[in-house]
């Protein structure tokens, strides 16, 4: 049995009339680190005391009971509903109050709940003899990292301030080849932030299907992780976010747009709880992060890069090519440049301890799970042991980080399709989080696989597809083991001249090399389409054929050079191209080369002009320069910082090498590091971010 932990209440009682209450919320908040949070109302964490004070008291009859309830219909079957009275120790089953100290005008008791505590608004009242109740107030109960009884206990106190205190982090995009990064204002003690959390918990399906049944579960981390994956996206139950794959967003935001969930959840609540348009997957990981450190889970957001969609559950993901080597859209398989989930920390009772700690939850409306849209929580642990059959999504989270991928020549006329080749080391990449404290990336890939390539990892691999009963299954959609082992005859890669920025030309070298003692030649289709993050080809860019022939062992280059306005007008707010060259080798087997590229933006730069200082005054400058050739219009800065500001300012159309520079002022309201976003959009160059660290003192 974990040690019990007092709530501390002064609470004073007089049958005739009703004592004067100070709560102490302030004095209260900075003990149970909810200091952060812009309410009124008394905010607390579970199993750790606080105090309320009630001026012109007596001394407290022996007889008062406790009532303490939460949940639309309250009963102790379910313990959402505890009655106590006063007692001389506290209680290592259930809630009680113990008389901590009178005076001639008060009385303190304190009032101590289960480490097991369901979370959520409480009521509390108090009962003398026979009369009514009377109603004290209302208080929020929180999940407790800080204390060791918790099931979200964390035991790095770094890490606790970083994964439940933290506003501000970074979220990683890109490709595994040219990792980018932007910061997201998590936002989660702001404003309404609570409360649209705690609504949110109350129109979930699990809650309209059986208030009673939910409610009574939610001192349980890892079943409020899996309803509140399913409540961010909007597919079952009118949750947060409306996801939106197709590259057009009319009627909604561009998800490029967002810098913080605030905005989010506080139209969803100004909507009357309609899906906000739109998100896509890192939309819906920051924001499941707000919402579970603001529950008080130690929550972080993570991004996989080259992630597999396997839609079959067969742990292989298969892509088809034409004969000109264009991307196919063809399966319900893909592969994700990146893709971006979350980790919560919490014990997990119903595994072992050994899969305790980091678990994965995913809101990304992907596949049902459970006949809706929720994905989680998977051990970290049970994912990097292969033991996918433990709940919850193991097989699918394992696919994410570890599935074999097929490339395949489809032939549209004969429906035939030929194995161009496998990789089973291209899924699962540099996967990453922030640093603890730190505007810095981590790579956490070892925590979720062995070494890519290494016979442990294969083992793992095959002990995957064994409990998933896939090694003794025929699949006539597989290759055969010959197809598998063919040789190709030459080896190809694209290589990158120069930089990778929008409004500058594309340069790459295709590199051909013979890897046989005769010669070779070669046919080569090549094609290059604009992309979204998750490889849908959306518009051609370019194509070209040459045919060549190679000596023996020799090595060529091809250059290619894809000029700005070719690509300008067809480039996704993703800014991502696909390259390929299907090599048809006479006399031999085909090769695909390919090259996913994520173009940069134009540099934006934050200047502090000045010390900045709580409720003082600071001039900010933002400096853009216009890189191409022509005007840009519709420029809009938006900014965006807790505790700093929250607006956006138009700017004036730049013409071609333009500088722009805005200046506007912040006050900031409490002293320590801060961020401040901005996001600039003009008509060539949608959301170009930056942040920039404003360390505040008093």
């Amino acid at each position: 049995m974990y040690p019990q932990v007092f709530l501390l209440f002064s609470f004073f009682f007089i049958a005739a009339m009703q004592p004067s209450t100070n709560w102490h919320v302030k004095e209260n908040a900075r003990e149970h680190h909810t200091s952060k949070f812009s309410s009124e109302e008394l905010i607390v964490r579970r199993g750790q005391g606080f105090t309320v004070t009630f001026n012109g008291a007596e001394q407290p009859e022996q007889n008062l009971i406790f009532i303490a309830e939460t949940g639309s219909k309250p009963s102790k079957a379910t313990k959402t509903l505890a009655t106590f009275g006063i007692s001389s120790s506290v209680s290592k089953e259930g809630w009680s109050a113990v008389l901590q100290s009178t005076s001639s005008s008060s009385v303190s008791i304190s009032i101590s709940s289960p480490h097991k505590a369901i979370i959520g608004r409480y009521k509390l009242s108090v009962q003398s003899g026979s009369s009514s109740p009377t109603t004290l107030g209302t208080f929020v109960l929180l999940f407790n990292p800080w204390s060791s009884g918790d099931d979200v206990f964390m035991p790095n106190k770094a890490e606790c301030e970083e994964y439940v205190l933290e506003e501000f982090g970074i979220i990683f995009a890109g490709n595994k080849n040219h990792i980018s990064s932007f910061g997201w204002n998590f936002g989660q003690f702001q404003g309404d932030i609570l409360n649209i959390c705690l609504s949110m918990m109350d129109r979930s399906l699990y809650y309209r299907q059986d208030p009673i049944s939910d409610v009574s579960h939610r001192h349980d981390p890892k079943y409020l992780g899996r309803v509140l994956s399913a409540m961010v996206n909007a597919n079952d139950d009118q949750g947060v976010v409306l996801g939106n794959w197709s590259g057009k967003f009319e009627g909604g935001k561009n998800p490029s747009s967002w810098t913080g969930s605030g905005e989010i959840l506080q139209s969803w609540k100004k909507s009357g709880f309609q899906p906000v348009k739109y998100g896509q997957c890192w939309v819906f990981a920051a924001v499941l992060t707000t919402v579970l450190r603001c529950l008080g889970i130690p929550t972080r957001t993570i991004t996989n890069f080259s992630s597999a969609h396997d839609a079959d559950g067969n742990l292989r993901v298969d892509e088809f090519y034409d004969a000109d080597g264009n991307h196919l859209e063809r399966g319900a398989d893909s592969v994700w440049n990146f893709h971006v989930w979350n980790e919560s920390w919490f014990t997990r009772n119903d595994l072992g301890p050994s899969y305790s700690g980091w678990q994965v939850l995913d809101a990304t409306p992907q596949e049902e799970s459970g006949g809706i849209y929720q994905c989680g929580p998977a051990s970290r642990h049970a994912i990097k042991e292969g033991e996918v059959d433990l709940d919850y999504d193991g097989p699918f989270v394992f696919a994410e980080v570890n599935a074999d991928c097929m490339y395949w020549n489809y032939d549209s006329a004969t429906g035939k399709k030929t194995l161009i080749f496998s990789k089973s080391t291209e899924i699962g990449d540099s996967i990453s989080t922030k640093a603890v404290g730190r505007d810095a990336r981590v790579d956490v890939t070892s925590d979720y696989k062995y070494e890519e390539g290494s016979a442990k990892e294969r083992d793992i691999f095959k002990k995957a597809r064994k409990k998933l009963g896939l090694e003794d299954k025929f699949d006539p959609t597989a290759p055969t083991q010959e197809e598998i082992e063919q040789k190709p005859d030459i080896s190809g890669k694209f290589k990158v001249v120069g930089s990778l920025e929008v409004g500058k030309d594309l340069s790459l070298l295709l590199v051909l090399e013979n890897l046989q003692s005769d010669a070779k030649t070669v046919n080569v289709n090549m094609t290059a389409w604009s992309t979204l993050y998750t490889r849908r080809p959306i518009n051609e860019i370019w194509k070209d054929s040459i045919s060549v022939t190679l000596a023996p062992k020799e090595e060529k280059q091809f250059p290619i050079k894809i000029k700005y306005p070719e690509y300008q007008q067809q480039l996704t707010t993703d800014k991502t191209i696909q390259v390929t060259a299907l090599c048809h080798v006479v006399d031999g087997i085909q090769v695909l080369v390919q090259r996913n590229i994520t173009l940069d933006n134009p540099a934006i730069d934050i200047q502090l002009l000045g010390e900045a200082k709580v409720n003082k005054e600071l001039a900010v400058e933002v400096v853009f320069i216009n890189p191409i050739d022509t005007e840009v219009t519709d420029c809009v800065l938006q900014v965006e910082g807790c505790g700093l500001l929250q607006g956006i300012l138009d700017i004036p159309p730049l013409k071609a090498s333009e500088k722009s520079s805005t200046k506007f002022k912040i006050i900031p309201s409490e002293a320590g590091p801060k961020h401040l976003l901005v996001n600039f959009s003009c008509d060539k160059f949608p959301d170009i971010k930056t942040f920039k660290m404003v360390n505040v003192i008093n």
